[in-house]
């Protein structure tokens, strides 16, 4: 077994360089507005009937820039979904 010494300033710039990367590689930002496809996928629906019939009813909310394009907000998806979960017993 090897053993590494260091000093200490040395051994906390080395872990600070460590969780800077790591924020970096971990700091996507997620897109608010996403397409039909993604939310489907996100309220795990199969038909664009459906994903229309919660547009149409108010409940979740989206943006038509161009006459055929229509993008979903994630975070009223998120709402949707957390208003609609069952506590458990």
């Amino acid at each position: 077994m090897e053993v590494i010494c260091l000093e200490e300033k040395a051994f906390y710039a080395l872990v600070e360089q460590v969780v800077s990367r790591l924020q970096e590689s971990h700091s996507e930002q997620k897109e608010k507005w996403i397409s039909d496809e993604q939310a489907m996928t996100l309220l795990n629906i199969k038909s664009k009937t459906t994903l229309q019939k919660l547009r149409d009813e108010g409940r979740i909310r989206f943006s038509q820039p161009q006459k055929r394009i229509i993008l979903y907000d994630r975070d009223s998806i998120s709402d949707y979904l957390n208003k609609n979960a069952k506590d458990t017993f």
